[in-house]
């Protein structure tokens, strides 16, 4: 009660809405004198704010104003709507990480967020009643925004030295007159976080990446600690390995998880557009081009990652550009002549091997050096035949539920083609396989015929007919894997080092095979 008492008194007074009705309620609080502070008239409401009125005066009014003709009740509340409805936008404006500006038909700010006050670099009272021109200095784009009644594309403003994406929500009055707008900006970073969260939004970490060889567990122990190293990442490996799934695990793996992870593939695009798409453009850079410009992906990915996939097609004028990036983290976009600073990790990956195409001169050897401090390298699938099947079981079960199929699985022959196949696009082309096998095959086993796999390493009818058991074929594999790779690891121990197993495995799977035993030949 005595917490009741403390509190600004509020009523609601519910009426019969009728022409006068409001006057002769004020006009009995003015007869008994009492201090009114705020009215706000909804009808069939009127709120009344009164901080002197206490339990016993809010009786007697309640007793005097029930003679009133049209009032129906006298109720107490906790806010007034006017009142409530300001606390709960100006929580919604604090909340917005955002600058955001309402501004009246003239352009003048009429409110402004705490990100908008600050975007301004002023205080609070340097921002409300000013115009927005004031602090865009930008009067062509403000003269189109109120003469086109605040229609305009997103455009880009600079405030305060800072870069930002404009996007402007006109305000209509009840006749359909533009009383002003809302003015969001957006900074490329914020851009950049909604764009990752969107295109990024079901990538893993290294759990993943699919298999569980000795050379898939070593790689990932080393990408683990390269990971937490803020330094440029360089990937080697064959198409088709995951290079750039291994990348964003990285990412994940790091200090920068929580911010943008970008990927641009350097053979895709020609180099005028490889070059937007990185460093962005300034207004006026190109025929077609935004309005205002467009910030790039190392703007958008401050604080993040980009993944540069294929940097080995990579042109020898965007080569120089990157280079200047990488050394004082400083570009400028296409077009124009402003300096933008960020931090961001770079991440690249090839197929080819980079140091060759150095000496060819197709590859700046600078460059190299700074995209190569650390390392890591994708073994193909070939040379990790301990995942082969398991990975084409994950695939078989994936592809069954996506083309909704009953379980299926491979028969032996099958199994056997699995591990003899070189698989030359490697576990994007064993994914293709397994897929097309899915949606071709009638029955709910799939045979080696129904893989399809490239001439020449499918085993024939009478190759899949002598392969007795799957433990066979797998020992024919291993077999013929050990015996190509020592011819370039001709000892037990440099082959064991190279397979990431133990010494004993492979010098009992050497002399179970006959292979190495030449005379004269020692570990």
């Amino acid at each position: 009660m005595n917490f009741l008492r403390s509190i600004a008194m509020r009523i609601d007074v519910r009426f019969s809405d009728r022409v006068g009705i409001a006057q002769e309620i004020l006009a009995e609080l003015a007869r008994r004198r009492v201090n009114v502070t705020a009215v706000e008239v909804e009808p069939p409401h009127i709120y009344i704010e009164a901080p002197t009125l206490g339990q016993d005066g809010l009786r007697e009014l309640r007793s005097d104003l029930l003679q009133v003709s049209g009032v129906l009740t006298i109720e107490r509340v906790g806010m007034l709507p006017g009142a409530r409805r300001s606390m709960y936008l100006d929580a919604l404006l604090a909340s917005q990480a955002d600058p955001v500006f309402a501004v009246d038909e003239a352009g003048v700010i009429v409110v402004a967020n705490g990100a908008a006050v600050a975007a301004c670099g002023v205080d609070e009272k340097g921002v409300t009643g000013t115009s927005m021109q004031d602090h865009i200095g930008d009067p062509a784009l403000m003269a189109a925004l109120i003469d086109g009644g605040y229609h305009l594309p997103v455009c880009e403003i600079v405030m305060n030295g800072e870069p930002y994406m404009l996007e402007a929500m006109p305000l209509h009055e009840a006749g359909g007159n533009v009383a002003g707008a809302v003015m969001t900006l957006h900074a490329p970073s914020r851009i950049g976080e909604r764009l990752n969260a969107l295109q990024n939004y079901d990538a893993g970490g290294f759990d993943a990446i699919l298999g569980n060889s000795p050379e898939m567990d070593q790689l990932k122990q080393r990408a683990t600690r390269m990971a937490l190293v803020d330094a440029p990442l360089l990937i080697t490996g064959e198409t088709g390995t995951g290079k750039e799934l291994l990348a964003h695990a990285c990412h994940l793996g790091s200090s920068r998880s929580g911010q943008p992870f970008f990927a641009l593939n350097c053979a895709a695009l020609p180099e005028n557009l490889a070059e937007s798409e990185l460093f962005g453009y300034s207004a006026g850079a190109f025929t077609g081009a935004l309005r205002g410009g467009k910030p790039g992906l190392l703007e958008l990915a401050d604080r993040g990652t980009v993944f540069l996939d294929e940097i080995g097609e990579m042109s020898p004028y965007l080569q120089a550009k990157l280079l200047r990036f990488l050394n004082d983290g400083s570009f400028r976009r296409v077009g124009g002549d402003r300096e933008v600073k960020v931090n961001v990790r770079i991440i690249s990956a090839t197929h080819r091997a980079l140091e060759e195409m150095v000496e060819r001169g197709q590859f700046r050897q600078d460059l190299l050096f700074r995209l190569n401090v650390l390392t890591l390298h994708v073994p193909p699938l070939r040379e990790r035949a301990g995942d082969i099947l398991p990975l084409a079981d994950f695939f078989l079960r994936r592809a069954c539920a996506q083309a909704s199929r009953p379980p299926m699985r491979f028969s032996a022959a099958a199994s056997a083609a699995l591990l003899t196949n070189p698989w030359v696009g490697n576990v994007r082309q064993l994914q293709n396989v397994v897929f097309r096998a899915v949606t071709m095959t009638d029955g709910r086993v799939i045979d080696a015929g129904d893989l399809e796999l490239a001439r020449g390493t499918t085993p024939t009818a009478n190759d899949a007919t002598q392969v007795a058991t799957l433990e066979q074929a797998v020992a024919d594999f291993e077999k013929d894997l050990l015996t190509r790779l020592y011819r370039e690891f001709p000892s037990s121990r440099r082959l064991a080092k190279r397979l990431g197993t133990s010494h004993s495995a492979i010098a009992n799977r050497l002399r179970r095979y006959g292979i190495g035993n030449e005379p004269g030949r020692s570990d």
